[in-house]
């Protein structure tokens, strides 16, 4: 059956564009582009713990066989909630599929009809998923501009104080921006959020396993988590495995399970799923090579891109993210294409997944690339770039 009109239409558009998505195929090339930070997802002795673990509590069960209100909360989902709260220095942790549906289930549940959210205009999409499910009024503010902010905290207590019945604020933004990079000043929007009242949450994805000294995140390692409402904590990303969980009180945690849609309405995770998050989890605070190795090729792709002369080009970040913009689809992708005809695994990032202008290439730094690698990348990119 032939698909309808509008939507091959839209389909047309995007090859118009240069803009097209299609599936990767894997390739062997020098790893820029994933998630896996800390190399955990190829991790033998995080795979083999796992299964040993499964086979200490005599736990053979391939799947969750239901949702986690009825038959799939297994007792790893207790063991690791609790392993998950003390690490991270929270009352609670409840554990979400995925990140995706951690954000959508607490953004359509936590802000009522009447609240406010405002969040930074570089959030991630699920984010927005979620805030569009909320009958809360939603508003967004100027990435990292907390003068916007504040502007917009004025408006919504205006708002609040014309109101017959009480409301709140959420503040909401990311700890590393996926695209960008960059970090927030929290003490910024935490000094905003505790003069009006307002709750401040926080997506921590692309921070577990990069920030602080035995990688739990840039919120901890400030010292701040006392201080935020809740934390949304993913683990396709550093950890290497999958799932995520909202960090917050006992209080928080309870409303969730009773409210949260993406929770409540879905097959819990298997307890092979589970038990890597633990594993993944114990490793993490036991082994600090990986953290280490991560921060250092940090500062040296940072030296490397100033000394190749390309500074000016990217994005500022001392995170694991590193973005070069460059201008225009057709562009970038002919010099992603570049390197990785010369063994490097380097995405192009295209509008519409970021603003047309704002084309860039998305370099990922991970813990196992070697110096030579990082500088030998940056030497092609000054080539193909100001060639």
């Amino acid at each position: 059956m032939e698909l309808p009109k509008k939507l091959s239409q839209k389909i047309e558009n995007r090859k118009q564009n240069q803009s097209l998505r299609s599936l990767p195929r894997n390739c062997r090339s020098v790893d820029f582009a994933s998630n896996d930070y800390i190399g955990f997802s190829k991790s033998k002795s995080i795979f083999d713990a796992t299964h040993e673990l499964l086979v200490s509590k005599n736990n053979v069960s391939n799947g969750a066989t239901g949702s986690r209100l009825l038959s799939g909360n297994h007792l790893l989902y207790i063991e690791t909630e609790d392993y998950i709260a003390k690490f991270q220095k929270s009352a609670a942790a409840l554990i979400f599929n995925s990140g995706y549906d951690a954000n959508v289930g607490f953004f359509s549940a936590v802000p009522q009809k009447g609240d406010f959210i405002l969040y930074d205009e570089y959030c991630h999409a699920s984010i927005r998923d979620g805030i569009q499910l909320s009958n809360a009024k939603a508003y967004k503010f100027q990435h990292n501009d907390y003068e916007d902010l504040q502007r917009l905290l004025e408006k919504c207590r205006s708002e609040r104080n014309q109101n017959a019945f009480e409301t709140e604020i959420y503040i909401v933004t990311e700890s590393v921006f996926s695209m960008d990079g960059d970090c927030p000043e929290f003490e910024a929007i935490l000094s905003s959020s505790e003069k009006h009242n307002a709750y401040v949450v926080v997506d921590e994805a692309h921070a577990l396993g990069v920030f602080g000294a035995s990688g739990e995140g840039l919120i901890q390692s400030q010292y701040l988590q006392d201080r935020i409402f809740a934390r949304i904590m993913t683990f396709g990303k550093g950890l290497g495995c999958h799932g995520a969980a909202i960090l917050g009180s006992q209080e928080l945690k309870q409303y969730l399970v009773n409210f949260a849609r993406s929770l409540i309405y879905t097959t819990a995770l298997s307890p092979h799923a589970v038990a890597t998050i633990l594993v993944a989890y114990r490793h993490l605070e036991k082994d600090k090579n990986a953290v280490e190795s991560l921060r250092d090729n940090i500062v040296f792709f940072n030296q490397e891109k100033q000394l190749q002369g390309l500074k000016p080009i990217f994005v500022r970040s001392k995170s694991a993210i590193q973005s070069a913009i460059i201008p225009g689809n057709e562009k970038v992708k002919t010099i992603a294409k570049q390197l990785q005809e010369n063994g490097f695994d380097v995405k192009a990032i295209l509008a519409p997944t970021v603003p047309e202008g704002q084309e860039r290439l998305r370099f990922c730094i991970h813990s196992y690339n070697t110096k030579a690698e990082i500088a030998q990348v940056l030497q092609l990119l000054a080539t193909f770039v100001f060639q």
